[in-house]
Order: structure tokens, then C-alpha cells, then sequence
């Protein structure tokens, strides 16, 4: 496998096209607006947020093409929609939080389009760090930013040829993933034909345990998600396995360990009976049920994943810590005596000097923030320094496992779920408890924490992007500052506008995540918090490590919906048995060319890398397809149309053409195998 360090860029080092250019930038900065603005209500609508790279890559394209934008300036015009679409998920999982805990009656504008600028651009300035050392020097899958670059590669290219006629591989791969992904996610959350998630319950008796008898129950569940596939498919059998192992550990071992000892909760209020009865497809008996393994999941079983998280995210800076210190060592003879000159185009990044003052200077504003918060100047001199540092094992963290699961899978609101534990802790070492205002306070200083992480891993995915097709890093940085400049004051309007509008935390428009992240705050500062769950989390951790198992892709199982888990390890496997086909049919390859080499080669394609690139480009596509629908339904949403066919969707058509689909990602690449032995 090809080292990372020398790679042969789609566009060579050597080679310069127009690339930060005023169109490009433009384009950056009104997609930022747009993704950002829909990422902001989908989050706050569903509780998740989708990814903005792949689909800002396509729009990026679209407005491009008509005034001939290069590869490059398509590429910068992705950084900048992915930037502002990622701040939006810091933005929703935190400040909405203040109204649900009482701290503001409405979202205050300055404050909050303060607190998204200064984290979203301090999360930029402390990857330009953070680049080589997570992207470059580790083997980290970056399953979007792949398959982003396969989707430029494939669908801009080079300008100059025709990369069907020199592959033999056709860019109709692409296009049939994105299809067929669209079609059934627009299917599952648009229309509402088919649900897009499976949920399932085996009672085998009741036992007494404890003095009491409750039944003994296991939970199955499968999200139908076509992206999931392809995501598991690019990561492999490998990580896909270990972020199984930790759904099983989370809803198959502990959580009816929970149910067999203390019995399952039961829905009682009206939300919570249409929540579990929505579980089921209307039917009340199971979904009474799965509403208590969910509860049980979200009051316990995802803090044991938090621990986890916070230990594996610690000991996973200090495995890269020779890399980063490099990066320390650049940047500090940069200050001393001018930052050499990056050899090639390619490893050019903002200047290491600047970046590092300017990272030393945002302790004053984000000093100022906290003082004009909290009213206490020596609270607020010693967050802001935590801010800083915090700020850099944040984004680290919260890079690197986006690296490993890609972005819209990366689990964002663990990572501030971890920042609002330790934040919430040192305030109550400082007498801050019990009150509202100490919760607005450790909730603001949480919030510039947790937007540098939710850049961190679209930005990453972006970075990896450019660093396959041949785009200069700097100006890719400048894209995703500008992004951030360009989407924070309006976010601040989307959100205040929303609460108007629907009312954040009512059912028009739950927040589930602002909720957690509520929940966490008055927890530690309200003395109600499930220390023992965390803990359990940093022990399970320790373990892991004594036994050299990686510990943030099982981590990421715990703390995930099982459905999440099931559909990426069946991705995996259907990789594995893809690779043992092609080893059967060609023999082992030595020289086993790497996911980046796949997006982006254009001559002497061997059979086994034809495959291979046949099953990237289609799973790319199924990637792309269910992340531009994201968008567009929640654009769909946010107009008021309501297109919904039912109430209570059925469940099995949605799985049959997810089990169809996943065929095809199996079928598809090894055809001309199975041609060749019918023949």
C-alpha cells in the first residue's frame, strides 16, 4: 500500500489551475448559508445532521460548471458549505439548551453568532495543526472525504480527458448509487412510504433478580440506510466489526441486564406513547417496549459510550503524539525563524506562525465572552486558557473519530457531551451550582468548545478530499473560515427565527440533542448525574487498551443507535467477502493499491482495482444520493409542505429494497467475475 506521504495527487503539486478564486469563494460562502441554515433545522427537527461535504461538492458543481470552475475551485467551494453546515450542528446541539434549562426566554443574537465565529474559527486554526498528523500520518479510512473525491474525480476530472475511456470504469456507478440512494431515503423520511428502521424484541421468560421479577428481553434493531452501506463497505470489515462489538456490548449485553434487574420502562405521557407507538408502526404493545430499551439506552447505556469516549479520545492524542508534537516543533521554529517554504503545492498550509498567535490572541475575546456571561473575571480567565487547550483535544477527538466512521456518523454530541462534563466540573469547583444562570454559564462556555469539534470532522473529511485530488491546504483552510464568517451570523437568525416559529422543545420542533446536553448540565451542577456509567465507560476503556483493542470505533457502538451499527457492519462484511472473491480469482496482490489511489486512477487499472473502483464509485454515489435528500427534505420541511403517505409507515418494504441494494453493492463490482465463470 502506497505511503500517504507520497501520493500522486489527481491534480499534481506541480500543476497550478485557478483554485481560490472569487467565483469559487462565493459560491463557498452562499452554500455555507444555504447547508447551514437546513442542517440547523434537521438537527433540531431530528436530532441529527447530515454531512454537507458530498453534497456541497455536487452543488459546488452545479453553480460552478456554467462559468467552467475547475476541480480545485469546485473543491473550494465544497469547504466552504461543509464548514458552515458542520458549525450549525455545534450551534443546535448547545444554544437552544438555554431556553430549555430557562437560562434566556429567546435565542440572543450577538451571543450566539460570537460564540459559532469564535469556535468554528478556532477549530479551523487548530486543524491546520491537526492536518498531517490525522490525515497523512495515520491510516484513517475518511470514508466521505474518499468518497468525495471520487465524486470530483469522476464527475469534474482533470478537464483535459476522459476518464471512462482510461479506466474502463464508468462514471454511471456513480450516478446509479446516487439514484437509488435518494429514491429510498426520499422514500423513508419524505414520503414516509416504508420506515427506514427496523426494530425487533425476543422475551425469553422472567426471572427474579433482586427481589423482583421482570422479564428477560433482548433488543435487534437495523436502520435501512443505503449511506450506512456504503460507509461500512469503504471503512471495512475491520472497523465496522469493532463498532459492532460495541452495539452489542451497549444493547445486547448491558441494557437487558438493566431491564432484568430493575424492568423495563413504560411510556406515560402523550409524546412519549406517539414515540414508542411510531417505534413499532402503530402497534403500542411492541413499541412500549422499544421506547424502554431507547430510554434505558439514553438515561444509561450512552454514558458508558461517554467515558469510553473521553478515555479512548485521550489515549488516541497520546498514540499520535509524536505526530502532533511535529507539527508543534513546525509551527514553533516557524515563530522563531519564519516557516519554511512547503516543498510542494500540496503540503502548503497556513503559516504556522500566524496561526499559533492568532490561536494565542483568542484567549482575549473568548476571555471578554466569558466575563460579559458570567460577571466573574477570575472564572473567566481560567475557562478561557481551558477553552483554548480543550478546544485542540476536542477537535483531535472529534476528528479522528470521524475519520474513522465518517461525519454524519461521527457522534458530535458525544464529544460536547464530554466537554460539558468537564466544564460543568471545574464550575463546580468554583462554587457555580444548582442555578440558572450556572447553567447558561457553563452551557455558553461549553458551546465554543463544542463548535470546534463539530468542524473538526467535516473539515477533516473536506481536507482529506483536496489532499486526494491535488488542492492546495491553505487555500482550502481560507475556504472554511470564510464558510464560517459567512454562515455563523445567520445561523444565529435560522435559530432564533425557528423558536418563533415552532418553539424549540416542543413537538413541532423537539431538539433531542439540546435537550441531552440540558439534561447533562443540571445533572453535574444539579448533583443528579450517572457518575457510575461514566466511570464504567473510562474502565471499559482501560481494558480495552490493555488488550490492544481500538477503543473509539466501540466506544462510537455504545454510544450510537444499535441501528446505526447494524447496517455499517453489514457494509463491512459484504466488503470482506468481496475481497476474498477477488483473492480467489486473482491471488493475493503485495502491492494492494489504498481507497485513495481507488478514487482518483485513471490508467493501467488492473482487474482487481476495476472492481474495486467500480464498488467505491457506487457506494460513493449511495453516500451522496442519501445526503442531498437529507438536505432536500429538510428544506421540504422547513416550507411547511406536507407530503407524508403515512402516519405510521410499514416497515418491511424499506428492508427489502435495502437488502436489494445491498446486493447490488455486493453484485455490481464482482459482476464481470460471475460473467466470466457463466460463460
Amino acid at each position: 500500500m502506497s505511503s500517504r506521504e507520497n501520493f500522486k495527487t489527481f491534480i499534481p503539486a506541480n500543476v497550478s489551475i485557478p483554485e481560490f478564486t472569487f467565483k469559487a469563494v462565493l459560491v463557498g460562502a452562499l452554500l455555507a448559508i444555504v447547508l447551514g441554515s437546513a442542517n440547523a433545522y434537521f438537527g433540531l427537527y431530528a436530532g441529527m445532521t447530515v454531512s454537507a461535504a458530498i453534497p456541497g461538492a455536487v452543488l459546488a458543481f452545479a453553480f460552478l460548471k456554467p462559468l467552467k470552475g475547475t476541480i480545485l475551485e469546485v473543491n473550494i467551494g465544497m469547504m466552504g458549505a461543509a464548514s458552515g453546515a458542520s458549525l450549525a450542528a455545534g450551534v443546535i446541539f448547545t444554544i437552544p439548551a438555554m431556553l430549555i434549562l430557562g437560562a434566556w426566554t429567546e435565542i440572543q443574537y450577538v451571543e450566539t453568532t460570537i460564540v459559532a465565529m469564535l469556535g468554528g474559527i478556532l477549530g479551523v486554526l487548530w486543524m491546520v495543526s491537526l492536518r498531517r498528523a490525522l490525515i497523512i500520518k495515520t491510516d484513517l479510512p475518511f470514508p466521505e472525504g474518499v468518497a468525495v473525491a471520487a465524486v470530483l474525480a469522476t464527475t469534474v476530472g482533470d478537464g483535459k480527458s476522459d476518464s471512462k475511456a482510461q479506466t474502463g470504469v464508468s462514471g454511471v456507478w456513480l450516478l446509479c448509487g446516487s439514484l437509488l440512494g435518494a429514491m429510498l431515503k426520499f422514500g423513508q423520511v419524505g414520503l414516509h412510504a416504508f420506515s427506514g428502521k427496523l426494530h425487533g424484541i425476543i422475551d425469553i421468560g422472567r426471572f427474579n433478580i433482586g427481589g423482583g421479577e421482570h422479564a428477560g428481553l433482548f433488543y435487534g434493531g437495523l436502520a435501512t440506510s443505503p449511506a450506512l452501506l456504503g460507509v461500512g463497505w469503504i471503512i471495512g470489515p475491520r472497523i465496522g466489526s469493532f463498532v459492532f462489538i460495541g452495539g452489542l456490548l451497549g444493547w445486547v449485553i448491558m441494557a437487558p441486564l438493566i431491564v432484568v434487574a430493575t424492568g423495563i420502562p413504560i411510556p406515560s405521557s402523550a409524546d412519549q406513547i406517539t414515540d414508542a407507538m411510531a417505534l413499532a408502526g402503530g402497534n403500542f404493545e411492541v413499541g412500549k417496549v422499544i421506547w424502554g430499551f431507547y430510554t434505558i439506552w439514553s438515561d444509561y447505556i450512552r454514558y458508558i459510550g461517554v467515558g469510553a469516549m473521553v478515555v479512548g479520545g485521550l489515549f488516541t492524542i497520546f498514540k499520535l503524539r509524536n505526530n502532533i508534537s511535529e507539527g508543534i516543533r513546525e509551527a514553533i521554529s516557524g515563530i522563531k525563524g519564519g516557516q519554511k517554504e512547503a516543498k510542494k503545492r500540496t503540503e502548503q498550509d497556513l503559516n504556522f506562525k500566524y496561526v499559533f498567535l492568532l490561536i494565542g490572541f483568542f484567549t482575549i475575546p473568548v476571555f471578554l465572552l466569558y466575563a460579559w456571561i458570567s460577571d466573574n473575571y477570575l472564572v473567566s480567565g481560567v475557562m478561557a486558557v481551558f477553552a483554548i487547550l480543550f478546544a485542540f483535544i476536542a477537535s483531535a477527538i472529534g476528528g479522528y473519530m470521524a475519520g474513522l466512521v465518517g461525519s454524519s456518523n461521527n457522534p458530535t454530541s458525544g464529544v460536547t457531551v464530554s466537554v460539558l462534563l468537564i466544564t460543568s466540573l471545574i464550575l463546580l469547583g468554583f462554587g457555580l451550582s444548582g442555578s440558572v444562570g450556572a447553567y447558561g454559564v457553563a452551557l455558553l462556555i461549553a458551546a465554543v468548545i463544542a463548535c470546534c469539534a463539530a468542524i473538526s470532522g467535516d473539515v477533516l473529511q473536506s481536507m482529506t478530499a483536496g489532499q486526494i485530488i491535488g488542492a492546495t491546504p491553505a487555500k482550502q483552510q481560507l475556504a472554511e473560515i470564510v464558510g464560517i464568517i459567512a454562515a455563523a451570523p445567520v445561523l444565529a437568525l435560522v435559530v432564533s427565527a425557528l423558536d418563533k416559529a415552532y418553539d424549540i422543545g416542543s413537538t413541532n420542533l423537539p431538539a433531542p440533542q439540546a435537550f441531552l446536553m440540558s439534561g447533562i448540565v443540571r445533572g453535574v451542577l444539579g448533583g443528579e448525574m450517572v457518575w457510575p456509567f461514566v466511570i464504567a465507560g473510562m474502565v471499559l476503556a482501560f481494558v480495552l487498551i490493555l488488550i490492544n483493542v481500538p477503543v473509539l470505533p466501540v466506544a462510537i457502538g455504545i454510544y450510537l443507535p444499535f441501528t446505526l451499527s447494524t447496517p455499517i457492519f453489514c457494509g463491512g462484511i459484504i466488503r470482506y467477502i468481496t475481497n476474498k472473491k477477488i483473492e480467489k480469482q486473482y491471488g493475493c496482490d503485495e502491492e494492494q493499491i489504498s481507497e485513495w489511489e481507488l478514487a482518483i486512477k485513471q490508467t493501467e487499472v488492473k482487474p482487481r482495482e476495476r472492481i474495486l473502483r467500480t464498488g467505491l464509485l457506487f457506494t460513493a454515489g449511495l453516500i451522496a444520493g442519501e445526503a442531498l435528500t437529507g438536505v432536500i427534505v429538510a428544506f421540504i420541511i422547513i416550507s411547511g409542505l406536507n407530503i407524508s403517505m403515512f402516519e405510521f409507515p410499514p416497515e418491511w418494504p424499506g428492508l427489502l429494497l435495502w437488502l436489494f441494494i445491498a446486493f447490488l453493492v455486493f453484485y455490481i463490482p464482482l459482476r464481470e467475475i460471475y460473467s466470466t465463470h457463466e460463460k
